[in-house]
């Protein structure tokens, strides 16, 4: 933070519209970065980045156009100014200064995927999960194994009934998740949906049962976080006192984190 002393010295008074201006660009350029990595779907829903694509470009133009009024106003003789002048809450420059650092921060760190531990703290294995999801929103498939994780949650929330859907099949994606109160034999296939942005993400899961004779070493092979395809048929199982449709694996295959690992 700079002196007094500083803050009210004429440099500083210069310097401080600059600091406005890298601080709008900082953001813009963040705002791209994001974009062009593809980092941008860990954030938001897709429905909203073409207006933060926009805002990035925004931001660019604006800070360009600043600079480009600070130079002429630089070449100008000086007459008197009245910047200082007026009353502000916290010492000037100080609320572009934390705008600039946390774009710095954005800049620097690259977001990641929500994982096991956050599905868990945010309640993946409650049952409240299946009633967040519209279930206006569902898709109707006449082949079950083309059904995604969100789909099967979606159908759950209009007819919850898990005998209903005995013996169909089921060929999914998501990530492990072992609550604790499931056996050995069981863990959760998960995924994050997404509303509007990260900040409003919830899990949503299915259990699945692990094939004959690979229960020993289930957590083993199949550890928390590790994205899988799992394709077999639905069961109905007694999981925590409560009947819960299952996916009766049949085939477990590791795969990458999909790029855009949020479903919508």
């Amino acid at each position: 933070m700079p002196s007094r002393s500083t803050r009210s010295s004429p440099a500083f008074q210069t310097l401080l519209p600059w600091l406005d201006v890298v601080a709008i660009a900082a953001w813009g350029i963040l705002f791209l970065k994001y974009w062009f990595t593809g980092k941008l779907n860990l954030l938001i829903h897709p429905n909203y980045m073409g207006l933060t694509v926009v805002a990035g470009v925004v931001l660019l133009l604006v800070s360009g156009i600043k600079a480009v009024l600070l130079v002429k106003q630089a070449r100008r003789p000086v007459r008197g100014s009245a910047i200082g002048q007026h009353l502000t809450l916290f010492p000037p420059g100080w609320s572009t200064t934390l705008l600039l650092g946390t774009a710095i921060l954005g800049l620097l760190i690259s977001p990641r995927a929500f994982a096991s531990q956050t599905a868990i703290d945010r309640g993946v294995n409650d049952n409240i999960t299946l009633t967040r999801v519209k279930p206006q929103a569902f898709r109707v498939s006449t082949n079950t194994a083309d059904k995604t994780l969100v789909d099967w949650v979606r159908t759950l929330a209009v007819y919850p009934e898990p005998d209903a859907y005995t013996g169909q099949k089921a060929k999914v994606q998501g990530f492990v998740v072992y609550p604790k109160d499931l056996p050995a034999d069981y863990f959760l296939l998960s995924r994050f949906v997404l509303t509007c942005c990260a900040a409003d993400a919830y899990p949503i899961s299915l259990p699945v049962k692990l094939p004959q004779g690979s229960d020993a070493q289930g957590r083993e092979a199949y550890k928390p976080d590790m994205w899988l395809e799992v394709e077999g048929q639905m069961i109905t199982a007694e999981l925590a006192g409560k009947r819960q449709l299952t996916i009766a694996a049949k085939t477990l295959k590791p795969i990458s984190e999909p790029q855009r690992p949020y479903d919508y």
